[in-house]
């Protein structure tokens, strides 16, 4: 972010256009969908902590386009968590971004954070709140797995597993 204005990204192949900032409290209710009582089976635990991710895919798009991750959050614990960083060893520029309709347009601004409610679940799901994957470090394709890690507020990570899906498998 240069002189403290937002920084605009526009990708001709996609008609998106991405804007980075957004309030983290507008994140937070775009991203947050907590569904009590939700039976979950994780995919990935961290040791010592209440957060589970579970069905994490990526949206294989073809020359190197940025790509989308999903997945669902599920806090166990008695206090909100926030997402608040994701990393990973497989692309040069990991994010997390919302997706804002203005009628016939969508823009993706990157925001600071995401929360996932005490007892509750966070969606990072297409449309919505999800993970911007950005200069593959290698060769990715439909069915690979690659590894990103999520970091939250309690000081706790989560190397979670996604699986790679092209266009026709979502």
């Amino acid at each position: 972010m240069a002189n403290g204005f937002p920084r605009t990204m526009f990708y001709p192949a996609t008609g998106i256009t991405m804007t980075k900032k957004l309030s983290s409290l507008t994140a937070s209710l775009f991203c947050s969908l907590a569904f009590a009582g939700a039976a979950f089976a994780p995919a990935a635990h961290a040791a010592g902590t209440t957060i589970t991710a579970q069905d994490a895919w990526v949206r294989w798009l073809p020359n190197n386009l940025p790509m989308g991750g999903y997945v669902t959050l599920k806090n166990d614990g008695d206090q909100n968590v926030d997402l608040v960083g994701v990393a990973s060893d497989d692309y040069g520029m990991t994010m997390l971004h919302q997706t804002i309709s203005n009628g016939s347009t969508q823009k993706m601004v990157m925001v600071d954070k995401a929360t996932v409610p005490a007892h509750g679940t966070l969606s990072i799901a297409p449309g919505g709140c999800h993970l911007m994957l950005e200069q593959a470090k290698h060769k990715i394709a439909p069915g690979d797995t690659v590894h990103i890690t999520l970091k939250f507020s309690d000081g706790e990570t989560l190397d979670t597993p996604f699986t790679v899906k092209s266009p026709a498998q979502q």
